[in-house]
């Protein structure tokens, strides 16, 4: 197979990597128009926008027919994460092995005196994270002064992650003749203003609609009671068995507490987070690759640059953002023409904000309940039926051992033994609370606060003159009980005292999360005793008292603006 518009050292590696044609972004960005120009090219995750700009940048790194002796690199490719980076680095050493291409790659989390090495070594490409680069480049390691192209592959997450100085360092030390490429999923104001400054009448390039891959997923959303959330992941991993899913949280601490809730569930998974080394993420991927794990937890940051090819559901358990980040996260899935299915959990309170998200992103999503444990069971009999009825190579040892188990036991026995030792290795589905999201809705409307008709008291020992306000509180609550802030109902601060109400459904769970993180006696929020109660009975006088006295300035109680200061396991009060 042959690319005529492809230089032929990049079309031999195209065909000898499986290409039969190239995607719509990769033929965009070698068309005549846009040759020699800078480009603004805004494709979807999964787009093949790896190989675009790889022969995008061809016709500068291969001007003279040849690549010249690696000295000062030619090409620079800016990522946001370490495994973008190396995906990118992958890519673009198989695309320009032919053309004998040397390529450095420098990320955080790797040793820098090996890259700086490799760099005094000579490169025609170096592919990196902007505060690694700019490292780089300040300690006098990365010379800038040859370039012929800067890519900026997924700028738009790079500014998000608070890159934007790293990178107008290092297009700054880019001489003014380079081209200069923005990949972005997503055109926000920020990535507009970034272009107008560096680069100069470029093209802009949309293939966003004309990818297949996106077409090929379907969008759901399921409608759960916020108490619920957990139990319905479970119950949507067991329903879907996909042979690999994705499951976003908003925050590391998030993803561990659900990755430990689907270890203790039998469910092999995974977690990727902001904490997680550069060994573990890579120990963690190859797990998924090799099918050690099936469910990976993630922060959107560290799944930047994944690329699992088996893939098939991503489940949004906690709400994106905005309809960029919902595009984001589902773009992990669905591709190469492979079908995938995007969940959305919608806790009912927040349906009217994902319904305006899914109209932003021009995303048709079929609403539903999340899969109760019946729908499961029917799913497994359909799935085990297809697996012990597949066709099966047996050799002499396995009909010697099936002729001995029928001699002992009846066809219908061994049979049911069987089913039992496959549904054995399954985790078990969870309950839900019955009734259909038309009647929950339907309940909020007749309710001030759905969920808290039956609750459980507790109190905490900081009140007013410890400076705590609910807007300390709140969040405090959430980090030591694991739960959510709908999950806590009314909170009656007192003098000394605060009393809330947690819903009865998760008031167990709470009360187990506060013991196993509290630290009697330490000096920050885990040293605040939290305990049942009963219902407060707070004098009159004290509720006419109005709010809260203000902390002195650069105080640092809970309602102050400064750091905050515990004191015998409590937040201080204002100085008299």
């Amino acid at each position: 197979m042959s690319f005529p518009d492809v230089t032929p050292l990049l079309s031999e590696a195209l065909a000898a990597h499986g290409y039969t044609a190239l995607t719509p972004v990769q033929s965009a960005v070698i068309e005549p128009e846009a040759r020699g120009r800078d480009l603004i090219v805004s494709a979807q995750t999964g787009s093949g926008k790896t190989v675009a700009f790889g022969l995008a940048v061809a016709h500068e790194l291969l001007a003279e027919g040849a690549l010249p002796q690696a000295a000062a690199p030619l090409a620079l490719v800016i990522a946001p994460t370490r495994e973008l980076a190396l995906q990118v680095s992958r890519e673009l050493t198989w695309l320009y092995a032919k053309a004998g291409a040397r390529i450095a790659t420098c990320v955080g989390g790797m040793d820098p005196s090996k890259e700086r090495r490799a760099l005094g070594h000579g490169a025609h490409v170096v592919v990196g994270t902007p505060g690694r680069l700019r490292d780089h480049l300040e300690r006098g390691a990365l010379d800038l002064s040859t370039l012929r192209s800067v890519v900026l592959d997924e700028a738009d997450e790079m500014l998000d992650m608070g890159f934007r100085e790293d990178l107008e360092e290092l297009l700054d030390a880019a001489p003014a003749s380079r081209r200069t490429l923005l990949f972005s999923a997503t055109m926000p104001k920020p990535i507009v203003a970034l272009a107008r400054r560096y680069q100069h009448e470029a093209l802009r390039i949309s293939t966003i609609g004309e990818e297949r891959g996106h077409g090929d997923i379907a969008y759901q959303a399921v409608t759960v009671a916020p108490a619920q959330i957990e139990h319905a992941v479970v119950n949507l991993l067991r329903f879907h068995e996909a042979e690999t899913a994705m499951l976003f949280c908003a925050t590391r601490d998030n993803v561990r507490h659900l990755h430990a809730t689907l270890i203790e569930r039998g469910f092999a998974a995974v977690a990727l987070s902001g904490e997680h080394s550069q060994a573990e993420r890579n120990n963690a991927l190859q797990a998924l690759r090799d099918r050690r794990a099936r469910v990976c937890v993630a922060t959107d940051v560290a799944a930047r640059g994944i690329d699992l090819p088996t893939l098939s559901l991503v489940i949004h358990v906690e709400i994106p953002r905005d309809a960029e980040a919902l595009q984001h996260r589902s773009g992990r899935t669905g591709r190469a023409g492979k079908k995938g299915t995007a969940v959305i959990v919608v806790p009912y309170p927040r349906r009217k904000r994902v319904e305006s998200m899914l109209r932003g992103a021009k995303i048709q999503a079929d609403w539903r309940e999340a899969p109760t444990p019946e729908d499961i069971r029917r799913n497994d009999h359909e799935r085990l039926l297809a697996t012990l009825l597949a066709p099966v190579e047996l050799d002499e040892d396995d009909r010697d051992l099936a002729a001995r188990l029928l001699a002992e036991r009846s066809p219908e026995d061994i049979a049911a033994a069987l089913v039992r030792a496959h549904r054995a290795q399954l985790p078990a589905p969870e309950e839900l609370i019955a009734g259909t999201h038309e009647a929950q809705r339907a309940a909020q409307a007749e309710r001030h606060r759905p969920g808290f008709e039956d609750v459980v008291w507790f109190r905490m020992d900081v009140g007013r003159r410890q400076n705590a306000d609910a807007r300390w509180i709140l969040p405090l609550l959430c980090r030591r009980g694991h739960i959510t802030r709908n999950e806590v109902g009314a909170i009656r601060i007192g003098q000394h005292e605060t009393w809330f109400q947690v819903p009865s459904a998760v008031a167990r769970k709470f009360a187990d999360a506060v013991k196993r993180t509290a630290s009697p006696g330490g000096e920050d929020e885990s040293g605040v005793t939290i305990e049942p109660s009963e219902p407060p009975r707070m004098e009159a006088r004290e509720r006419r008292k109005g709010p809260p006295p203000k902390p002195h300035r650069g105080q640092g109680g809970p309602g102050g603006a400064g750091k905050r200061v515990f004191h015998k396991g409590r937040p201080k009060g204002p100085r008299g």
